[in-house]
């Protein structure tokens, strides 16, 4: 009798112990499935990146180190998110800011006060919270400036249903592409985007395409490729700085970021097909 409660016993303790593996399983696939989650309906998609520019259009003009870059911004998809960068840019906030991480090919961050990323004293805590500004009308392209996640807000039910509320800060990236010249990438990636039109405008222009409805994009560069693929193509530390990140070796900076309107100038020198 004692041998069979003792096994009773044992069975229950491992009946409880899978109970919550399971769980814990089931809770990181729903997390995982959900909190990035943004609803494309792709009937209704309009690429804003791929269409023409229109004159006076709101425009970043970005002046670095390496050159200079020419990016329309997007108020209407993310009116928060341009109105914050715009604020900063006109006040000089990114005035000799830095490039604190470069992952090859795939990405620049930069507008940092601070080389190591961080934002120290000098950061402007109200610039800090913004809502994450998802659009299905703005993707991840070649060229695009995406404002970097700050912070979550939720409790743990709210994470498992996808109900968190995300914010963004005053840094920001500018993308780079995968390699869409494998073909077989190319056919995996066709099989599995769901949307032949967000397929080819990846395709024809390159990008990242895991950032997806996870990184908010208000802005797309039209002028200054060569600049941007030198950045990405920069040398990096080999150790990740105090802030955890891998900037160039050779330091870059955000001279100044000046906002102005899309004109006949820009258009005889925009480089986007």
């Amino acid at each position: 009798m004692h041998k069979k409660s003792k096994a009773l016993s044992r069975l229950g303790i491992f009946l409880i112990f899978t109970s919550i593996i399971s769980f814990i399983v089931f809770y990181l696939v729903v997390m995982i499935s959900q909190e990035n989650y943004s609803y494309v309906d792709v009937d209704t998609l309009e690429l804003v990146q791929t269409q023409e520019i229109e004159q006076g259009a709101p425009i970043a003009i970005i002046r670095t180190t390496a050159g200079e870059m020419r990016a329309v911004l997007y108020p209407e998809q993310a009116p928060k998110t341009v109105e914050s960068f715009i604020a900063l840019a006109e006040s000089g906030y990114y005035n000799d800011s830095y490039v604190f991480e470069q992952k090859a090919d795939v990405y620049f961050a930069a507008g940092s006060p601070n080389p190591d990323g961080s934002l120290g004293d000098q950061g402007k805590e109200e610039y800090e919270k913004i809502p994450r500004e998802l659009h299905q009308n703005l993707w991840p392209f070649k060229g695009a400036l995406c404002v970097m996640n700050t912070t979550v807000e939720g409790g743990f039910f709210d994470r498992l249903f996808g109900d968190s509320t995300y914010y963004t800060g005053s840094r920001f990236m500018v993308i780079g592409s995968m390699d869409f010249e494998d073909e077989a990438f190319v056919t995996e990636f066709r099989e599995a985007s769901g949307s032949e039109l967000i397929a080819d405008a990846f395709i024809e222009r390159g990008g990242v395409p895991n950032f997806s409805q996870q990184q908010a994009v208000f802005g797309q560069v039209y002028a200054g490729f060569d600049v941007l693929d030198a950045l990405l193509a920069a040398e990096v530390e080999e150790t990740t700085n105090a802030g955890g990140y891998t900037p160039p070796v050779e330091e870059c900076r955000i001279l100044e970021i000046s906002i102005g309107s899309y004109s006949e100038e820009d258009a005889a020198m925009n480089e986007l097909p």
